[in-house]
């Protein structure tokens, strides 16, 4: 049967093995799917064209940064916007390559790449060519937050026209998977420059105990992952009697100072990204989506849903790049919220989440952790973390946060949090036994706590009293185990399901190497994790 669309880049693809009809599990249409994978070879094509032309404009890296964004899971659906956005990546290449519109040479420099070449590629060359791709439209979420804040990498950003230049070439495994590996570890610089973007603006995370009481009069509720976009949405609606409400990935920005100083920043409404469709059904309020980890609004509330930034959703109106919040504003007023104060809970009736134990809060208590270690009050670290999402099974992430012993300490960031995050687990060594670092954006927080606690007892960080257990949904999640992988790290427990862009042998290769393995029961890997 012949394919309509072909995409296996998140973890709910059809079947386990990739979306091939006329619309995606995530609601992403054929013809949405075609035009992102013009785009994306648009940006290869782009690559070869900046080959050896340097030194290069920051137009043309950001340019670049911006359509590998645009193509993760869930940011834009708008095909009109996709396709404005490959136009701008033609023109840049002109700009690059005058030449090359009249040539009918082959030279590799004036054609876009057709990536049906790299769909049906030998399936060991496509699953390397896919951790690639998936891993550097991961990485580019996080540039473009540093970017948005104004802070860049010129190593980064080179790197990113040498992985999208690779997939363009008929390279081997050989000389693939360097390149693999390469990509976590520019990663790793990418996110340590989020890291500094964010704290340097916005100051550093302390703990706080968000309130999920979403009080009567207007409000907005704001989703994604955008700190730029809160703080500026924080500064247009003081005074005017408007209540703000993070959704998703943003509970963790009422930890930082600069953000929670605002009064009207009141609490955190709704779980994870996958519910929306169903809590922003009735809800008496906009919503402003930023960034990813979003669905497609229904109709019945398109009228309340509006995007920014790369963020586009067709019947969605769209505050462009000025940032003017007047029409969501606006909004807020005309629905009024409700009328008397409403109390939501988790889903396992917490009324409350506590958020901030990002790294400066943890390596401030470092000796108090190594001391509860030495003394056996500690016995092992869990980092249950990663992305949550519509799939059955994901169940087992409670069960096993519910499960680990009283002498451990459960670390988490993204929001697969949303599992556990409302139970109360009690204190260990002073300290809370559940951890939230932050959002997926943070993961370089765990990493350096990891780092940190190896250092200070002399050892490796595989020797540690630490256990990884991670959920993963889309290509944040590929970009970060990419960058586990580059450190070292060995024997992650994976789930859901394992990524249907991974061929055995590619399989194989970090199953004998890492130590990767799928999740299983929680009562079986606590006992192996444990043993």
């Amino acid at each position: 049967m012949e394919k309509n669309m072909f995409c296996f880049q998140c973890e709910q693809t059809a079947g386990c093995t990739g979306c091939t009809g006329a619309k995606g599990v995530c609601g992403k249409t054929a013809d949405t799917a075609r035009l992102q994978d013009e785009l994306t070879g648009a940006l290869i094509g782009l690559a070869h064209a900046a080959d050896e032309n340097a030194p290069l404009s920051d137009s043309t890296w950001k340019l670049m940064v911006e359509g590998l964004f645009a193509t993760l899971t869930n940011v834009s659906f708008d095909d009109k916007a996709i396709a404005e956005l490959t136009d701008r990546v033609h023109q840049e290449k002109a700009r690059l390559r005058p030449d090359c519109g009249g040539c009918a040479s082959p030279c590799g420099h004036n054609d876009d790449y057709d990536m049906n070449r790299l769909w049906n590629a030998q399936e060991d060359i496509r699953s390397l060519k896919s951790l690639i791709l998936f891993g550097i439209r991961g990485m580019a979420a996080y540039a473009y937050h540093a970017l948005t804040l104004g802070y860049t990498d010129p190593e980064v950003y080179e790197f990113f026209g040498k992985a999208l230049f690779a997939l363009g070439e008929d390279w081997d495994m050989d000389l693939l998977l360097p390149i693999v590996m390469e990509v976590g570890k520019y990663n790793l610089s990418c996110m340590e420059l989020l890291d500094r973007a964010n704290t340097t603006t916005y100051g550093t995370p302390s703990p706080v105990t968000v309130p999920l009481t979403v009080e009567k009069g207007p409000f907005i509720v704001i989703t994604g992952h955008d700190l730029h976009d809160l703080k500026l949405l924080l500064e247009q609606t003081e005074g005017k009697g408007i209540n703000i409400y993070t959704h998703g990935e943003m509970l963790p920005c009422h930890a930082y100072p600069e953000l929670k100083k605002y009064s009207h920043l009141k609490g955190n409404f709704g779980t994870a990204w996958q519910n929306q469709q169903k809590e922003f059904a009735n809800l008496p309020a906009p919503i402003l989506f930023t960034t990813n980890c979003l669905m497609p609004p229904k109709p019945s509330y398109m009228d309340r849903v509006f995007t920014t930034g790369t963020v586009t959703f067709p019947g969605t109106v769209h505050i462009d790049g000025e940032k003017d919040f007047t029409p969501v504003i606006q909004r807020a007023l005309e629905l009024g919220g409700y009328e008397e104060d409403q109390q939501f809970a988790g889903i396992n009736g917490g009324t409350s989440l506590t958020t901030g134990f990002g790294h400066g809060t943890i390596l401030g208590v470092a000796d108090q952790v190594i001391d509860a270690v030495k003394k056996g009050a500690i016995r092992h670290f869990f980092l249950v973390a990663g992305c949550d999402g519509a799939r059955s099974g994901r169940n087992y992430y409670t069960d096993f946060v519910k499960q680990t012993p009283a002498d451990s300490v459960i670390l988490t960031l993204a929001c697969g949090k949303y599992r556990f995050n409302d139970l109360d687990l009690g204190t260990i060594g002073g300290l809370p036994r559940l951890m939230d670092m932050g959002q997926c954006n943070d993961a370089y927080g765990a990493i350096k706590v990891a780092v940190a606690l190896a250092e200070a007892f002399g050892c490796g960080v595989n020797e540690l009293p630490l256990s990884m257990v991670l959920s993963w949904y889309e290509q944040k999640a590929v970009s970060i185990l990419l960058t586990l992988l580059h450190l070292g790290i060995k024997n992650i427990r994976l789930g859901p399901t394992l990524p249907a862009f991974l061929s055995p042998n590619v399989l194989n290769y970090l199953v004998e190497n890492f130590g990767i393995a799928a999740i299983t029961t929680p009562e079986e890997d606590l006992a192996t994790l444990l043993g």
